[in-house]
């Protein structure tokens, strides 16, 4: 498979990562290195807003819901500070209403998880009002259901009652659910 040239980064490539999911923060960061940015990074709404503030970067990955918070927040004072900041915002719950609220405070674009460090480097350096291209590989309906509910399912500490009440489904229907493997 040949992968498409990136777009060009620019002379100032500061990005700020702000996720609370400390594995997927880790392999972004690296991924996000590769592909030419200084990452910084930041687990919450209070150390995001706080390195927004000091350091307003270029470029900003921000996850929407955070354990102390909602992302927007981190998204507002970037735009304070850095008006011509780029920010893409990430989040595992995918809503039309908060896409709109991203869009309005000021987000450049707006991906779901699991989105891979290509799309979010394409949705970061899209000129103007061009769109990124869509993903080579987008997950299937199937996939993404399945993600969901594994989320869930870990959310809530493995409890399968619980993520049951939560997802609205009959327990034994999770069930065999959570005993297949995971679709393509």
């Amino acid at each position: 498979m040949v992968e498409a040239a990136l777009p060009e980064i620019g002379e100032d490539n500061s990005l700020l990562l702000v996720d609370d999911d400390e594995p997927f923060l880790r392999r972004l960061a690296k991924a996000m290195e590769k592909r030419g940015f200084a990452v910084e990074t930041a687990g919450s709404v209070v150390a995001g807003k706080a390195i927004s503030t000091a350091r307003p970067p270029a470029y900003a990955v921000v996850d929407l819901r955070l354990g102390d918070g909602n992302g927007l927040d981190v998204v507002e004072v970037l735009r304070d500070k850095r008006p011509d900041a780029r920010v893409v915002v990430l989040t595992g719950y995918g809503a039309i209403a908060t896409a709109v609220a991203a869009v309005k405070i000021g987000a450049t674009d707006y991906l779901s998880k699991p989105a891979d460090a290509t799309d979010i480097t394409n949705a970061l350096l899209a000129k103007g009002e061009e769109l990124p291209p869509p993903p080579e590989n987008p997950m299937s309906a199937d996939r993404v259901r399945w993600e969901h509910i594994q989320r869930v399912y870990e959310l809530c500490d493995r409890n399968v009652s619980e993520t049951a009440r939560r997802l609205n489904m009959h327990r034994r229907t999770l069930q065999r659910i959570l005993a297949k493997r995971s679709p393509r």
